[in-house]
């Protein structure tokens, strides 16, 4: 039997360690906030074949070195997002891509400039989105299980949002809407494969009245470890596949990436010890009580 629960500190520092390096950061250099929040200009250009995306790169980096560039439509066209981008600066910028690379006059496909108020009205929903998300998880769980479960659902939860913005502000990585609807897909990954070990330490209970929570814990994540860690690999595959192959979704997929890897560890060595925690304590009250 893997012993999982007896060394829940060592579990519970690294997940520590990684968040308060990430928000220390965060306290000196501040979150990579993207142009979907903080407001800037889009710009989409066809070049109607395949280039050299470093040597655009280089003529875009000339007017902001702070401009993010990503292709699409199979490496025919490319994006441009940028903060603090005049209209002048855009202007000559897309004349020297247009000049250089020889393209007509239609290659600009869109050019939009993003306000500050619709970053706000975007911030907005997406906290509302993920406070929704988690108190529907504590009540589903909550009423499946019992409140010990859905409390140590929602710290897993937690811990894999604070490990994924922690990547993220230690890598400066910017922060735009796909990182929202990738937070809230992890969420449901994530709690799905702690359900999953939630009913087995439920059935346990029953077959194993008289042991300790932790013997419980462990002998329920020893018979779903191979599951989880199968599951995790297929799916993080399909979304490394994606990252790679795909260029145009990598701001979707990369948070995905980490909160995939940080899920499947949350399920195993943060939400059960959480458990074992809380069920340890309210049983040790009650024979105090006694």
């Amino acid at each position: 039997m893997i012993k999982i629960i007896e060394h829940k500190k060592i579990w519970f520092s690294i997940s520590i360690i990684i968040i308060v390096i990430g928000f220390l950061f965060v306290s000196i250099r501040g979150l990579n906030i993207g142009i979907d929040f903080q407001g800037g200009t889009e710009i989409t250009m066809n070049f109607g074949h395949e280039f050299n995306k470093a040597d655009v790169d280089n003529i875009i980096y000339k007017y902001n070195p702070d401009a993010i560039t990503t292709t699409a439509n199979n490496g025919t066209e490319l994006d441009i997002k940028a903060t603090n981008f005049s209209t002048e600066k855009t202007n000559e910028m897309i004349k020297e891509i247009e000049s250089t690379f020889n393209l007509s006059s239609d290659a600009l496909v869109s050019q939009n400039e993003i306000g500050p108020s619709i970053g706000q009205q975007l911030t907005k929903g997406a906290i509302i989105a993920l406070s929704i998300a988690v108190i529907c998880m504590l009540i589903y769980v909550a009423i499946r299980f019992e409140f010990a479960y859905g409390i140590s659902a929602i710290i897993a939860l937690a811990h894999d949002a604070l490990i994924t913005i922690s990547i993220y502000a230690i890598f400066n990585i910017p922060v735009n809407t796909p990182f929202i609807a990738a937070i809230l897909t992890v969420i449901g990954y994530s709690v799905n494969d702690t359900i999953v070990i939630f009913d087995r330490i439920r059935e346990n209970r029953k077959k194993m009245k008289g042991e300790s929570f932790d013997s419980i814990a462990n002998k329920s994540l020893s018979q779903t470890m191979s599951r989880s860690i199968n599951t995790t690999l297929t799916t993080l595959t399909t979304i490394v596949a994606m990252y790679i192959f795909v260029p145009s979704i990598r701001d979707f997929a990369f948070p995905l990436i980490i909160g995939i890897v940080s899920g499947g560890c949350s399920s195993i060595f943060i939400a059960t010890p959480v458990w074992c925690v809380i069920k340890n304590r309210k049983s040790a009250k009650k024979i105090k009580k006694a």
